[in-house]
């Protein structure tokens, strides 16, 4: 068995270049004896990945002449990365926050990885430079630093890997775009490391506008202490293979965390969320909300799990999926899971799923509206409490504007 994998992992890895380092070496040498996940896997089990698996991908493609990615700037302090290489010169950073390019023998691990997943290994072994993001103690910075992850080209595979240390009793916030620019067939393997100290309040925004052929696996390893606030908001607007997981070790006390999550998806796009978040001490409040809107022969899947340890006690913990399937091809698999072994708390989990409703389509239509345009406002309604939920208007309104150009929705 271990020689079937290793054949097919050697096949995988073929066409790509390993950093000249013992450490990444030594990964790689480890990942040849591992597979890809199966719908056998509880974890994947409703996202199939031979389209990663049986692709042949290059990791050496040469930089662009010429990249424009003002239409998605919402930020005059941002890094553009181009097939997983820092673009230095098509980048622009005046801020406060202290940025660094680290190899692999340069970086300092954050949070704990899952060693075991073969897309975590991959990055490890294949990543070329890491973005290292620190936030001093103390400081607040109400300007938000964009990282532009661009795709050109075709069967490139990006291995990204992001580093955010906030420091105890700061506040800031990033924002990390997924674009592409006459792109085909190309893979981004993301992992972000955040380690967000007392006190410290940090907000992620990850906006999702990749080629309807590209494929992606993004990874957030969180963990938080005492006092602190972590927000991620995630919006995925296109993309033919998307997959993201979120894990959060609530580690100190009155914490607070929130995940929102809005997911439009046409054609055969396939979305997969998987958040957990693991309450390990007492006095924590979380939150989190996803909503999807499903048309033509998409596929959705939601997995949210929370556990609450036996002495955390007195934790809040909500969690909501709400779907719409704006075609009888589209579906949605959806599993809110709750896990408790405290007494003390207040915890929810809920998940429905739906078409438009016809009466709300009548009534718009009696005014006037046309049907096409009435289903529009319903779903901008639906999903916009989600993209409202960012506070941020830089990043609602150019969200709206991808939505608007993607699919005609128009918000008030």
């Amino acid at each position: 068995m271990t020689l079937v994998l290793s054949k097919k992992m050697d096949a995988f890895l073929s066409e790509l270049t390993v950093p000249s380092n013992e450490i990444q070496s030594n990964i790689i040498e480890q990942i040849k004896g591992m597979d890809f996940p199966t719908s056998r896997d509880e974890y994947w089990k409703y996202t199939r990945v031979g389209k990663i698996s049986n692709a042949k991908f290059s990791n050496t493609a040469t930089p662009s002449n010429q990249i424009d990615v003002t239409a998605h700037l919402v930020s005059d302090n941002y890094i553009v990365i181009e097939n997983g290489v820092i673009r230095t010169e098509l980048s622009q950073v005046n801020s406060d926050f202290e940025i660094k390019y680290k190899n692999a023998t340069e970086i300092t691990h954050l949070v704990n990885l899952d060693n075991n997943n073969v897309f975590t290994a991959l990055n490890s072994g294949l990543f070329k430079e890491a973005i290292s993001i620190r936030i001093s103690a103390n400081q607040v910075i109400e300007k938000p630093l964009q990282l532009v992850f661009i795709s050109t080209g075709e069967n490139n595979i990006a291995n990204n890997r992001i580093l955010v240390e906030a420091g105890k009793s700061s506040s800031a916030s990033i924002i990390i775009s997924n674009i592409s620019d006459n792109a085909n067939n190309c893979f981004n393997n993301t992992i972000t490391e955040a380690s967000v100290a007392e006190n410290a309040h940090l907000t992620l925004h990850k906006i999702q506008n990749e080629s309807s052929t590209n494929l992606s696996v993004s990874t957030a390893q969180v963990k938080q202490a005492k006092n602190s606030t972590f927000k991620i908001n995630t919006f995925t607007l296109t993309g033919l293979l998307v997959r993201n997981n979120i894990n959060i070790a609530v580690e100190g006390e009155n914490c607070e965390t929130y995940m929102n999550g809005a997911i439009v998806s046409a054609g055969k796009q396939h979305v997969d969320n998987h958040t957990f978040v693991d309450h390990q001490v007492p006095n924590c409040y979380s939150n989190e909300n996803y909503k999807y809107v499903m048309d033509d022969q998409s596929t959705g899947v939601f997995n949210g799990r929370v556990i609450v340890q036996k002495d955390a006690q007195v934790i809040n913990a909500y969690q909501n999926n709400g779907n719409i399937l704006l075609s009888d091809n589209a579906s949605i698999n959806s599993k809110p899971e709750l896990e408790i072994y405290a007494d003390d708390v207040k915890c929810s989990h809920g998940s429905t799923t739906g078409q438009l409703d016809e009466m709300a389509l009548f009534y718009l239509q009696a005014r006037g509206i046309s049907r096409g345009n009435a289903k529009k406002l319903l779903v901008s309604a639906f999903i916009g409490e989600v993209i409202s939920a960012t506070n941020d208007e830089s990043v609602i309104e150019l969200i709206q504007q991808l939505l608007n150009n993607e699919y005609g929705w128009e918000f008030a």
